[in-house]
C-alpha cells in the first residue's frame, strides 16, 4: 500500500465529517448517494481512493449555525484504492493500523456561513491517535428533499502518522492528500 493512499483516506474521512455538518434531528445521511474520496500523489502521479463505510450525526439549521453540529465516523478498514494487493496493506500498522485505530472521527466546533449556500466547518479530526484542527469548505445545494454537501480540502498524512517508517519519505508518496466529498442528506431546512 502506498503512503499517499493511506493519507488520502484520512483526508477523505475528514472531509466527510465536515461535509456531514448540514443536517439535524431528523436529518440523515443517504450512504448510497454519498462518497468520500481521497487523492494522493505517488511519485508525482495522482492516485484516487475512497472509504466505503462512514456515518454522520448531523444537527444543522442555517438559521441557527451557533447550535448546529456535525460528528462523523469513518471506518478506516473500508479504505480502498481498488487494487487487492494495495488494499491489503492499508489496515496494517504502517498505514491506518486498523486493529488499534478502527475509526477516524471528526467533531465540529463551529460552522460559519461564507456566502450563498457556502459554509466553513471547523473542528477536530482524529486519525490513528493523532488530532488536528481543520477547516473544511462545504457547498450546499438542495433538490427536493435532498441536500448535497460537497467540498474538498487538503490534509498532511504525516501529521496523522499515515505511512510510517520508509513511507515517511515524501519523494515516493506526497505528504499532502486532497480529501473530496459528496454527501447526500435528508431533513435539512431550506437554505
Amino acid at each position: 500500500m502506498t503512503y499517499s493512499t493511506t493519507f488520502a483516506g484520512l483526508a477523505l474521512a475528514t472531509t466527510a465529517l465536515l461535509a456531514g455538518a448540514p443536517a439535524f434531528a431528523q436529518q440523515a445521511l443517504v450512504p448510497a448517494q454519498s462518497e468520500i474520496a481521497f487523492v494522493s500523489k505517488q511519485m508525482g502521479v495522482p492516485v484516487e481512493g475512497k472509504f466505503k463505510k462512514f456515518d454522520a450525526q448531523v444537527a444543522f439549521d442555517p438559521a441557527k449555525l451557533a447550535t448546529s453540529k456535525i460528528a462523523f465516523t469513518v471506518d478506516t478498514g473500508s479504505a480502498t484504492l481498488g487494487v487487492k494487493e494495495t488494499d491489503a496493506e492499508l489496515p496494517k500498522p504502517t498505514w491506518f493500523n486498523v486493529p488499534k485505530f478502527p475509526q477516524a472521527t471528526f467533531q465540529s466546533t463551529a460552522i460559519k456561513a461564507v456566502g450563498a449556500g457556502k459554509y466553513e466547518v471547523a473542528g477536530k479530526l482524529n486519525v490513528k491517535g493523532a488530532s488536528q484542527d481543520v477547516v473544511v469548505p462545504v457547498t450546499l445545494t438542495q433538490s427536493g428533499a435532498t441536500t448535497m454537501a460537497t467540498g474538498a480540502f487538503p490534509i498532511r498524512r504525516l501529521a496523522f502518522k499515515i505511512g510510517e517508517n520508509e513511507w515517511a519519505d515524501t519523494s515516493m508518496v506526497a505528504d499532502e492528500v486532497q480529501v473530496k466529498f459528496k454527501l447526500a442528506l435528508t431533513g435539512v431546512p431550506k437554505i
